[in-house]
């Protein structure tokens, strides 16, 4: 438990230079922040691509020039931690998306934005989405204290539904539309006529 703990505390570290006074210690924390994104970005990468499947440490150690004990240094947890970190942030870009999304309308429009941005993000960042709700990583969904960037996604839905329950439907409602569009189960240049049958549908739970 402790190690997945670790993990998750690591994964879901900003990856920005901390501030310090030592110079050094500076230009050190940005040349493993510099690390840190460029292996985060090549996983992303070879997983649009490629799929999950075929993101090892040593395929990314090969396409960023590192070593793996290098990558290792990075992500003591391997793959599992460079999915989880991709992961959490997906979920804090998906939720400042949808916030962005929703600024300044309500009810049924608000509803309407929120869908749309969500869907577009599943739609435009398939290996992140993939990361976020179709692999298997730690993070706690659905318990008290789960990580804050989980939170936040699950918020920015419920910013506009209002009540858990019917936020969960919605959520529901959007990730099976997601998968069906990504598996062309479901027309995409119909999404507008589903996003207006279901944010009126929901518009009448906040009206």
């Amino acid at each position: 438990m402790a190690d997945q703990a670790d993990r998750r505390a690591r994964a879901s570290r900003p990856v920005q230079a901390e501030q310090s006074v030592h110079p050094a210690r500076t230009k050190r924390q940005e040349r493993n922040d510099e690390r840190r994104l460029k292996i985060l970005d090549a996983a992303r990468e070879r997983a649009d691509s490629n799929g999950w499947a075929s993101v090892t440490t040593r395929h990314l150690a090969d396409a960023i020039g590192y070593s793996q004990p290098v990558l290792y240094g990075h992500f003591p947890g391997g793959k599992a931690e460079i999915m989880l970190a991709i992961a959490l942030a997906g979920f804090t870009d998906l939720a400042q998306r949808c916030r962005s999304a929703a600024g300044g309308k309500t009810g049924k429009q608000a509803i309407a934005a929120v869908a749309n941005s969500y869907l577009e993000f599943a739609n435009a960042h398939p290996a992140v989405y993939e990361a976020m709700f179709r692999q298997p990583f730690d993070a706690r969904f659905a318990e008290e204290g789960n990580e804050p960037e989980l939170r936040a996604g699950f918020d920015a839905l419920a910013d506009v539904i209002g009540d858990p329950a019917s936020t969960e439907v919605f959520w529901g409602a959007l990730h099976g539309i997601g998968l069906l569009e990504s598996a062309g189960w479901m027309r995409r240049e119909h999404r507008d006529q589903r996003v207006e049958e279901l944010s009126a549908r929901f518009a009448t739970k906040v009206d």
